[in-house]
């Protein structure tokens, strides 16, 4: 299903007076509005009204599916299973990136709590995954909000290594192909090294034979679904 949302963020920064020698510096407070709005595909799982909760799959798409026409987010991914008649035990959102734009933190933020808003979302099990721009986009999000996700499935994409310490504790399964022309696997490996350095687990998986292409595989395996499903945001005691 074809949606779209427009939402208006409220953007603070805190004061804060300093001092350097005779010279004062006064912090003000900025209230700004900043319209977003995004087209986005919405698949809700088969008998959705017999539960009051369900988990959620946020997938970011790659820069070539960027633009107006919502049909070219089915080209990969799970809303391509979806709309081959596969059957996924989620609410799957997957927004489209106006042309020339990349994935935004803030906007995905306003979008998913529209979704939770709005439909019957287990706020323990969400979870984001994208390929390629929408990899370095899974990345980002998850450097954006780190408590918010089960786990996350960055697939031949990139991060900010410095922040590997602000994610050491959400479940990743990092996917690449070793032959990647587009984005070298070196910088999914120095994104689970620097996890690991900070203490956390991830799953580093590198196709040998893969050039970009990394992702039909992955989203055709039924592995990642169920692994998703095993994680879930522990609740705070």
């Amino acid at each position: 299903m074809k949606h779209s949302f427009l939402v208006f963020v409220l953007a603070l920064s805190s004061t804060m007076i300093t001092q350097a020698g005779d010279q004062m510096q006064t912090s003000k407070k900025l209230n700004r509005s900043l319209e977003i709005e995004l087209d986005y595909l919405l698949s809700l799982p088969e008998n959705y009204e017999s539960k009051d909760e369900w988990p959620l799959i946020l997938f970011l798409h790659g820069a070539g599916e960027r633009g107006d026409n919502l049909d070219r987010v089915k080209i990969h991914g799970p809303p391509k299973l979806i709309a081959s008649g596969e059957k996924l035990p989620f609410i799957v959102v997957s927004p489209q990136c106006p042309k020339d734009r990349w994935w935004n933190a803030v906007e995905l933020t306003a979008l998913l709590d529209e979704i939770v808003e709005k439909h019957n979302v287990d706020e323990s099990r969400i979870y984001v995954t994208g390929l390629s721009m929408g990899g370095f986009g899974t990345w980002s999000l998850a450097m954006y909000s780190p408590k918010r996700f089960a786990a996350i499935a960055p697939i031949c994409g990139g991060g900010d290594r410095q922040f590997g310490k602000y994610l050491k504790d959400i479940p990743a399964w990092i996917f690449h192909g070793a032959k990647d022309s587009a984005v070298p696997v070196q910088r999914s490996i120095e994104m689970a090294e620097a996890i690991k350095k900070s203490g956390g687990d991830p799953k580093l998986t590198i196709y040998p034979e893969a050039n970009h292409d990394s992702w039909t595989e992955s989203y055709a395996n039924p592995e990642l679904y169920d692994w998703f499903l095993s994680h879930r945001i522990a609740e705070e005691e």
